[in-house]
């Protein structure tokens, strides 16, 4: 329904925001049920008259009985409107509110594509990513800190220092997350649906590294946990280069999911033969790290598992972990056969990480960006251990929670 207007300047405003949203040439009604007196009617007919006097507008009376008033008002040239409103065109606005926004910052070449979609947002009357144009200021720390972030010099520091070193306001990314990893992700491999602080966990920004969970015939310095064969501990990442394993454990395996690490190391493998690690959803760069670490110690023959929802998530983790290891990693319980046969149709799609390569994903990836493609949570199965002679080609055995055979 069109909006309707007992105040002209207010119509000829309406009719300049709509030009600047996209509209061709926008049409105004007037209200004639609402004006207070005949005063009020004839000074809002008086100033569209004077309008379109000046070629600003174009006036359609209406017919018969009614052919006095108003039907409508048509924008016919809005920089004479501009003029006349003594408004500035949202365009020239935008110019100048993007080189406030960049003064004095050389703007990566990656940055451009955010920029020109901020730029046909702002030029439009939008807000991109919930700032307007009135909010330069408040926006041009999120360039910042994304910019020192693609330039690496956020390592070493937590999410506080890093805010108030690079934007002198230490809560300033917390505020500015979502924009932050906007600007980066055209630049910057990242969790296709993950919530803005946990993709930038994954590039090493947070407020404090969670503990890694572990569980296998491990020691940690001189404390002999082995012995006391906890079901799990937790140690910080940093401290991965203190672990000792005893003996040569059957397997490593990383899972994403809580609840299924839980199970596996208590139902799976209560005998420790491997090494089971809960990498906390998307692994922060701290854990990559404790990871490659743990990678390096182990030898060759110690085979590497990843275990993930199939999903795009899924297969980004995976991706990460194998990256982070600069060794094999194969999937376990992540299949296409698993998908077909136990999975359902996600709600909704999103982007797969776009080079899996040779990787040992390859194939899950390429099935899940099929439109018809199932996914499935890791907690619909019951754990398993990873079949570790013959890996590649062998079926692997499928219960799901609760399901009967």
């Amino acid at each position: 329904m069109p909006r309707r207007f007992t105040d002209a300047r207010a119509l000829m405003a309406d009719l300049l925001d709509r030009h600047e949203g996209g509209a061709g040439r926008p049409i105004g009604y007037p209200d004639y049920g609402s004006f207070v007196d005949v005063v009020q009617m004839d000074k809002f007919t008086k100033e569209l008259c004077e309008a379109e006097e000046q070629g600003a507008v174009k006036i359609t009376r209406d017919r018969g009985l009614k052919s006095d008033q108003i039907k409508h008002v048509r924008l016919e040239e809005p920089a004479l409107l501009y003029a006349m409103l003594k408004r500035r065109p949202v365009g020239e606005l935008t110019d100048e509110a993007a080189e406030r926004l960049l003064q004095g910052l050389e703007l990566p070449v990656q940055f451009e594509g955010s920029l020109a979609t901020l730029r046909a947002a702002w030029s439009r009357g939008r807000e991109w990513q919930g700032f307007s144009l009135g909010d330069v200021d408040r926006l041009r720390p999120a360039f910042v800190m994304a910019k020192a972030i693609l330039e690496y010099r956020h390592a070493g520091l937590d999410y506080r220092t890093f805010s108030r070193r690079f934007s002198g306001d230490s809560k300033a990314l917390e505020r500015l997350e979502g924009p932050v990893v906007r600007i980066l992700s055209a630049a910057l491999e990242l969790p296709p649906t993950a919530r803005p602080r946990d993709a930038l966990r994954t590039l090493g920004l947070e407020k404090f590294a969670p503990p890694m969970l572990l569980s296998g015939r491990l020691d940690f310095d001189t404390a002999e946990l082995s012995a006391a064969a906890p079901l799990y501990f937790g140690i910080p990442p940093a401290e991965a280069t203190r672990l000792r394993v005893r003996g040569q454990p059957r397997y490593v395996l990383t899972i994403e999911n809580f609840a299924s690490f839980h199970r596996h190391v208590s139902e799976a493998d209560p005998q420790r033969s491997g090494v089971t690690i809960y990498v906390g959803g998307y692994p922060s760069l701290a854990t990559q790290g404790a990871l490659k670490a743990l990678a390096a110690s182990l030898p060759a023959d110690v085979p590497f598992f990843h275990w993930s929802d199939i999903d795009p998530d899924g297969v980004w983790i995976f991706r990460t972990i194998e990256s982070s290891l600069a060794r094999e990693l194969r999937p376990h319980l992540m299949s296409v056969a698993i998908a077909k046969k136990l999975g359902k149709p996600p709600a909704e799609r999103v982007r797969l990480p776009s080079d899996v390569g040779s990787s040992a994903i390859s194939d899950l990836a390429g099935y899940l960006r099929h439109p018809s493609a199932n996914w499935l949570e890791q907690e619909e199965l019951d754990p398993t251990p990873p079949e570790v002679q013959d890996v590649q080609g062998q079926e692997e055995d499928i219960n799901v929670v609760g399901r009967q055979d």
